[in-house]
């Protein structure tokens, strides 16, 4: 395959000054892309702002020959989203990319966490990636193109302790993916999600000492498959940790009709039901929400 190249088009990247979201925006940029690299510098838990990261990543890209520009608005406003994709229109006079990487960490048990940390996770992850998605989705659809990388993780999807805030944001991102695909497919555009494992500062007070190699640079090329125009999917979510690139998916077991049910009845058949032999996988695009219903009525309408 020829290398696939990024010329002309232009990317926002959230979250982009270290760790995951730095390399990718690296990587966009190196095949070509012109790269808004946005992040307000702040702690790991969100807090304070400094522009000076986010100008190292540009300083660096335009430094081997490419182009970038900072910009240090807050994805967890609206008027932050907008100002971060008007960015790009605003210096390249469209937007074909983004990738929403920005994130925070507040940890806490579910019975002790503080509504304020609790929010503020939510603002930046799950809000965030409203704000910029749908800033860049019109001007997107206007064009006729457009991909969106967004990002959950394993905590989202099989849960994690101290974490309610983070976890529910990572999995709220799936709903917003499937939305973006299924009402931008008929405009070209294209949202998949990277569910990512690297070892970053949200990896601060774990012990990394026996973690295989895990690099961002080693999640970096899925998102770069996911945000060029070759991306043949959309609706999906894609796993990279230490090496391992895969497809992770919701799906169904067969289930079991009955056209009455007691409560007892179903404690009876809970085996059967949850019996996970010949899943049934719905994909998203163009009409799994139908193909669940369709196939759910057909086992009433071939059993009267």
């Amino acid at each position: 395959m020829s290398e696939l190249r990024f010329d002309g088009r232009v990317a926002v990247v959230t979250g982009a000054a270290r760790g995951l979201g730095r390399a990718y925006a690296l990587l966009l940029a190196e095949r070509g892309a012109k790269v808004v690299i946005n992040d307000i510098g702040s702690s790991l838990q969100g807090e304070g702002e400094d522009a000076g990261p986010a100008q190292q990543v540009v300083d660096e890209i335009r430094a081997a020959g490419g182009e970038a520009i900072a910009c240090t608005e807050s994805v967890a406003t609206e008027a932050g989203g907008q100002a971060i994709i008007q960015c790009a229109l605003d210096t390249w006079g469209r937007i074909d990319i983004v990738v929403h990487n920005a994130g925070n960490v507040r940890r806490g048990s579910l019975k002790d966490m503080s509504y304020d940390d609790f929010s503020a996770v939510l603002d930046v992850h799950l809000r965030g990636g409203y704000h910029v998605v749908r800033s860049a989705f019109g001007p997107m659809a206007e064009a006729g193109y457009g991909r969106i990388v967004l990002t959950s993780s394993v905590s989202g999807i099989y849960g994690n302790h101290n974490v309610v805030n983070y976890a529910m944001s990572k999995t709220g991102m799936i709903g917003l993916c499937n939305v973006t695909a299924l009402e931008g497919e008929a405009d070209g555009i294209r949202c998949n999600i990277i569910v990512p494992a690297a070892v970053t500062r949200m990896a601060e007070g774990l012990d990394t000492s026996q973690y295989p190699p895990m690099e961002p640079e080693l999640v970096a090329p899925m998102v770069g498959w996911l945000a060029h125009e070759a991306c043949s999917v959309t609706g999906e979510l894609y796993a990279a940790i230490a090496g391992r690139m895969a497809r992770m998916y919701i799906a169904e077991t067969p289930g079991v009709y009955q056209p009455a049910w007691t409560v007892e009845q179903v404690g009876e058949q809970i085996d059967a039901i949850r019996e996970t032999g010949e899943p049934w996988v719905f994909p998203v695009v163009p009409t799994g929400q139908i193909d669940h219903i369709r196939r759910s009525f057909g086992l009433a309408a071939a059993n009267k």
